[in-house]
């Protein structure tokens, strides 16, 4: 990347990461802040209620720490997000009673918010073009913002991985898609390829919808990387890439295992999460709800057959 296609991106992304926030998203981060202080080195705000302002929605965070003991406190939690990174909790800020639960339906008083855990180093790896999970590239080649930074070394940090991100997804689509002459195509096919690489319960027309709630971002990124040049496949990556769908799924079915045992209310929030994305309500019997690991083949059998899993 030239300095200037670097310079351009970094205004773009520096544009993004410090637009302000709804102020329920701010209390968040003060709960956060209040629980786990400097264990905490960054906090970013991302998905559709940021996109949409919704703060009666479920907020997406993702919290960067330098050490998981520090965070969590606990040794059990931090070895199985060293181990299969992040970790993910339910917080109601507000409400300290509720904690880390999730309730279907809310209910509850407080602000509901997603929190997703990953180490400063953790993260860094896994937005560089020979990650196998493609999913933190994917997620913050969309726009987000930085809420809290400890210092300026972790502001600086931030910028140059979500850069990293942004360079690693568009290099797999120009290696693996189809040239695509304009913007609207281009991000098409690439977030077709990521949710492709999971499993997901989003509709259809996703990768379009996203592309639309965020166009002159997107549009910023394909003139400031030049990708409407004519350019030479010199090394197409086809195995490569279905490589990575195929480790993609499989790290999305330990992920959901995982949340079983260390994600409070996790049942709940899946089954919520689901519904949102792709409008299906599923319903589960007691013995699913006490036993989610048991029960996941059948579950994972009846979405895939009603066409809500991809």
């Amino acid at each position: 990347m030239s300095g200037t296609e670097n310079n351009r991106l970094a205004a773009l992304i520096e544009e993004e990461l410090a637009r302000p926030a709804d102020a329920a998203a701010y209390k968040v981060v003060e709960a956060i802040r209040a629980e786990h202080g400097d264990a905490v080195r960054a906090i970013l705000f991302y998905g559709s209620c940021r996109r949409a302002a919704q703060p009666d929605g479920v907020l997406d965070f993702y919290i960067l720490v330098d050490d998981y003991r520090g965070y969590h406190r606990n040794l059990f939690r931090s070895l199985t997000n060293m181990l299969l990174p992040p970790d993910v909790s339910f917080l109601r800020a507000g409400d300290a009673a509720a904690g880390h639960d999730f309730q279907q339906g809310g209910g509850a008083p407080g602000i509901a918010a997603k929190i997703t855990v990953i180490s400063c180093d953790q993260f860094s790896r896994r937005v560089r073009p020979d990650a196998i999970d493609t999913t933190l590239w994917a997620r913050f080649t969309q726009p987000s913002s930085l809420l809290y930074a400890a210092d300026e070394s972790a502001k600086r940090q931030v910028l140059a991985d979500l850069m990293m991100a942004v360079r690693t997804a568009c290099g797999w689509a120009v290696k693996c898609a189809p040239a695509a002459s304009s913007s609207p195509l281009f991000w098409d096919q690439l977030f077709s390829m990521t949710y492709g690489a999971e499993l997901r319960v989003e509709r259809g027309n996703r990768p379009q919808l996203i592309y639309d709630n965020d166009a002159d971002y997107y549009d910023g990124i394909f003139n400031a990387l030049e990708l409407d040049l004519p350019r030479t496949r010199i090394n197409p990556a086809p195995a490569a890439w279905a490589f990575r769908r195929m480790a993609g799924k499989v790290l999305s079915v330990l992920r959901l295992c995982k949340a079983a045992f260390t994600f409070k209310g996790g049942v709940d929030y899946l089954l919520w999460k689901i519904e949102r994305h792709s409008g299906a309500a599923l319903t589960l019997r007691p013995w699913q709800y006490r036993h989610p690991i048991l029960a996941a083949p059948q579950l994972l059998y009846r979405l895939l057959r009603q066409g809500v899993l991809r």
